[in-house]
């Protein structure tokens, strides 16, 4: 992943959508999540991390890229947003971040993660939550059409392999650990053309 953010443009990169998605947005329109401390699990170059930090958020944004976060970090510097980005392996221990958060998320991080190591990356979600902290995750789900039709795992044109969720398996894998409060298929915007993805939010248990 470090070699895309090093060799790619900027705009370039498919993911990297500078406006935040509508579904982030919602969540605070509706005041279902209000400024809090927050981290953005794999923050890529910390566009959505800003955002936060821009309505009033506490927020700490954590890639498993080094060049991502040094370019969030120039982001945010040009922009006057005060933030915290960190390098740190989501699957790992994650002993880089200590502290604890009132609201976490991952925008198309899960895609990313393969089932035998989703539990791993849930409890380490679990673990950073504050007591009721919430939860929001949205990733790819099966019945997108893009990257070569409908099977589970589908290779991207930039060489990532990624795996496709349905509902179902994600409410199998978060329901030990949170209260589930919204889980569908939305469609969300990308840079060249939308995707179907499966949106959970949810409280810790």
């Amino acid at each position: 992943m470090d070699e895309i953010y090093r060799r790619m443009s900027r705009d370039g990169i498919p993911w990297n959508i500078e406006e935040p998605p509508q579904a982030l947005v919602e969540l605070l329109e509706t005041r279902a999540v209000q400024p809090c401390k927050a981290i953005d699990l794999g923050c890529g170059m910390g566009n959505y991390a800003i955002y936060l930090a821009n309505q009033g958020f506490d927020v700490t944004g954590v890639d498993i890229s080094p060049t991502a976060i040094r370019i969030a970090e120039e982001n945010a510097k040009q922009k006057g947003i005060r933030c915290r980005f960190v390098v740190a392996n989501v699957l790992g221990e994650l002993d880089e971040v200590r502290e604890t958060f009132d609201f976490a998320f991952d925008w198309e991080l899960l895609h990313h993660i393969f089932p035998k190591d989703r539990t791993k990356y849930v409890r380490n979600v679990y673990k950073k939550l504050s007591s009721r902290g919430s939860y929001l995750s949205v990733c790819f789900s099966e019945k997108d059409k893009q990257f070569g039709g409908l099977g589970k795992y589908r290779r991207t044109r930039l060489g990532t392999l990624l795996y496709f969720s349905s509902e179902a398996e994600l409410r199998e894998l978060f329901d030990p650990y949170f209260t589930i409060q919204d889980l569908r298929t939305i469609q969300i915007a990308g840079k060249h053309i939308p995707h179907m993805a499966v949106y959970v939010f949810m409280r810790k248990k």
